[in-house]
């Protein structure tokens, strides 16, 4: 049985059962296409090919009307204040061009396939464009899929590990047909629920890659000659490290490196400024007939992240949200009242704005008893007073919270939101006095099973002073259950080194990334399965490095957490998935694995006075949502190129 569907959610349904689905988005383009006025002298000197020869056959069309915002001009120059260099990965996060991807409604539909076909939740079919080619104009095919999965992650040299995690199911790899030369089939025994989350991530699985570009560094295609001459010019070791460093799509520090996204990367670095500039074979057109992005070129200024507030409010960023914190917005308001921007709140997407991380797997002996108690957790939860923390930080504007899904996720119980999360001081006594922390100083400050005071030292990444300000006000409330909290702000390099070595008691960041799942999104962040994950680096580790590293979980509610993520990789419908994930979110609500605070606070983005299309209201999240990638940045536009 095949049946044709529009979202991923919908898609799913159709897979548990064991139909086969198709995603299919047909083309509605406006004939003919208009020129792109900055690209209108090249085709005219017959450098590049007319518009109508640079886009696929049937390009991907973006409706604006049906998303409430206008069709636009092109022009202009948008600007980007960043922090570090690294973050010239953020155009490619905004950017978010990927074989298939999340909507606004997170569901997910084909971006640079034209469609593609799942059955039995195991056997996935892509269709790439007729005429889709990268932003050099040689074309995209499959032989882009075939050297990826041939030549890089079954190479040894280049993917020492065999190929990445989500492309084995029970450690086995897919059969992998190279069907036509835009036909590409992936084939599991098992069905693999990972498969196009992953090709949809914020930083995307890349499973092609521009095998034209790519074989002048490789020793199967390459002149022996010429590639140790390569090799030395670029003083690297060997040719795998050159190909490795030539042929990251995710960071586009390789000027010179093809892409598909709406805007390629022309600096090398190091840089304080980098500007990408318009791909002019971008897949994507608008219902008029304009290939987009609209806007010519994104500059991305590297400087100190603590003035990225200042230097936007004085109008010299078009486009920011990265690095700008709610405690800003009364300053960016004002701005705003001068003509320098236009301010927007947005929702953010995380579990808890800010969220309180118990080390479970600090090196303190005693410390780690007492966090693995799940009666201590509870009673720091119930100690601290969110609804003060709620008016006096965020102006009442958050939602009290424990660190859960939200409620626009359609797995959201209240039950989850408000487990601990009152303020009662009463109970909080009572837990810690079960707990065996009866004995006090004479200052009130109870004691440890070894004499000392109850000190907890909270690490901090020090970037934040909302996340300071939010940790003051604990301190007060967890002072009158007599445990003295002390903050310790680091770089945050260290800051997670020594999370990672044990040598932290607690930490604070933000809460979970995706608060907003459905049943068909992986829980891998719930259970201990990351390094990253502060409240039990230690068992994340293990599990990552399949037991090479770290140490295996020996609490049973973080084994049952485990337990549970399996029970979801191998469900054979929703229900079975929604069941994995409820355990999982009841585990979490009972014993306060993470402190939660409050959520739905608000992120300030601030836009250039004239750059239309950005939606008033929107989430900023990392995943899913690429912070601005779901609303399409390539659809924005200036009222006025000139700036």
């Amino acid at each position: 049985m095949r049946t044709i569907l529009r979202s991923w959610r919908a898609a799913s349904l159709a897979i548990a059962a064991g139909f086969a689905c198709a995603v299919i988005v047909p083309p509605a383009h406006a004939e003919p296409f208009i020129e792109t006025p900055e690209l209108a002298g090249k085709v005219k000197a017959g450098a590049l090919p007319p518009i109508s020869e640079r886009l696929p056959r049937t390009p991907r069309v973006i409706d604006l009307t049906k998303l409430g915002r206008t069709p636009g001009r092109h022009g202009g120059v948008m600007r980007m204040l960043m922090g570090r260099e690294k973050d010239i990965r953020i155009l490619v996060y905004y950017g978010y061009s990927r074989l298939v991807g999340y909507n606004e409604k997170f569901d997910l539909i084909p971006d640079i396939l034209e469609n593609f076909e799942v059955e039995e939740g195991r056997r996935f079919t892509f269709h790439l464009r007729e005429g889709h080619r990268w932003s050099d104009g040689h074309p995209f095919t499959t032989e882009d899929f075939r050297y990826y999965w041939e030549d890089i992650a079954n190479n040894k040299k280049l993917s020492r590990g065999g190929p990445h995690k989500h492309l084995l199911v029970d450690g086995k790899p897919p059969k992998v047909e190279f069907i036509d030369a835009r036909t590409v089939r992936y084939t599991w025994d098992k069905p693999n629920p990972y498969f196009l989350s992953a090709l949809a991530g914020t930083r995307a699985l890349y499973i092609f890659a521009p095998s034209h570009y790519l074989r002048q560094f490789h020793e199967k295609y390459a002149d022996a000659a010429k590639l140790t001459e390569l090799v030395e010019a670029n003083n690297v070791q060997d040719w795998a490290k050159l190909h490795r460093r030539m042929a990251t799509q995710y960071m586009p520090t390789n000027p010179d490196l093809p892409t598909l996204e709406a805007w390629r990367n022309t600096t090398a670095p190091p840089s304080s400024l980098y500007r990408f500039v318009r791909n002019p074979y971008f897949h994507r057109v608008d219902t008029n007939g304009r290939q987009l992005p609209y806007v010519n070129a994104v500059t991305l200024a590297m400087g100190s992240a603590s003035l990225i507030p200042a230097k936007t409010g004085s109008g010299d960023s078009d486009l920011q949200g990265r690095y700008l914190l709610f405690d800003n917005y009364t300053f960016l308001k004002a701005a705003e009242k001068r003509g320098k921007i236009k301010v927007h709140l947005w929702d953010r997407g995380v579990g808890s704005t800010v969220a309180i991380y118990p080390n479970l797997n600090t090196n303190d002996l005693v410390w780690r008893e007492l966090f693995r108690d799940a009666r201590v957790r509870r009673a720091l939860s119930l100690a601290v007073d969110r609804e003060s923390i709620n008016e006096v930080i965020y102006f009442g504007l958050g939602h009290v919270s424990a660190n859960t899904v939200l409620p626009e996720s359609p797995l959201y119980r209240e039950k989850y939101a408000q487990a601990y999360a009152r303020f009662d001081l009463k109970e909080a006594n009572k837990l810690l006095d079960e707990a065996g922390l009866q004995k006090r100083d004479v200052y009130g400050i109870r004691l440890l099973p070894d004499g000392r005071r109850a000190d907890i030292i909270m690490e901090t990444p020090g970037e934040s002073t909302e996340q300071a300000d939010v940790l003051e006000l604990v301190r007060d409330t967890w002072r009158e259950v007599g445990i003295r909290l002390f903050i310790r702000p680091t770089q945050r390099d260290l800051f997670r080194k020594r999370i990672y070595a044990g040598d932290t008691l607690m930490s604070v960041w933000a809460g979970y990334d995706n608060a907003l799942p459905t049943a068909d999104m992986s829980p891998i962040d719930f259970a201990p399965t990351s390094k990253i994950q502060y409240q039990w680096s230690a068992w994340g580790n293990y599990f990552w490095t399949k037991g090479k590293a770290g140490t295996a979980p020996d609490l049973p509610e973080a084994t049952a957490l485990l337990d549970n993520l399996r029970k979801w990789q191998s469900a054979t419908t929703i229900a079975a998935q929604r069941e994995a994930w409820h355990n999982m979110l009841d585990i979490h609500a009972s014993n306060v694995f993470s402190i939660g605070i409050v959520n739905g606070t608000k992120q300030p983005i601030a836009t250039a006075p004239n750059l239309r299309n950005v939606p008033k209201q929107g989430i900023f999240n990392y995943f899913p949502g690429a912070y601005f990638g779901i609303y399409m940045p390539d659809t924005f536009w200036f009222q006025r190129s000139a700036q």
